[in-house]
């Protein structure tokens, strides 16, 4: 069974059951995003000192260097965590003389709300439900 990637109707749900007792997950499909990009993306996402260096160059393009000036690590250090950033797509370099400006790719880190939200929304619909099941009916 071949479903569209935007229909949207009940049949067309995540984890709708396909076929011989085949899970299909649609949110892989229907985002178009290999389960390991979405595992970077979130892996980038996870550590405190990445969000800081994306914070930081939402607003600005600093070096690489100006940004290992802002931590009590080293510079190699902030490199990795740089190159984490860049390769799950959330920060572009570009050269700048003998530096590397980094700025954030919005769309890259909206993409990461926007799927937070889809995921808030499966479990906001669950909890209505459980509401629904274990909370006593009007009286």
């Amino acid at each position: 069974m071949v479903t569209d990637a935007h229909d949207c109707s009940p049949a067309n749900t995540p984890c709708k059951s396909v076929g011989r007792g085949l899970s299909y997950n649609h949110m892989v499909v229907f985002r178009k995003e290999s389960e390991e990009s979405l595992n970077q993306l979130f892996r980038a996402l996870a550590d405190g000192t990445r969000r800081d260096i994306l914070a930081r160059s939402l607003t600005e393009a600093p070096s690489v260097s100006d940004l290992a000036a802002c931590y009590e690590m080293s510079f190699a250090a902030v490199q990795k965590h740089v190159a984490v950033l860049e390769r799950a797509g959330l920060i572009q370099k570009r050269a700048n003389g003998r530096e590397q400006l980094v700025s954030t790719n919005r769309a890259r880190l909206q993409r990461a709300g926007e799927l937070l939200e889809y995921f808030e929304s499966i479990w906001r619909q669950r909890m209505a439900q459980l509401d629904d099941v274990l909370l006593p009916k009007g009286k």
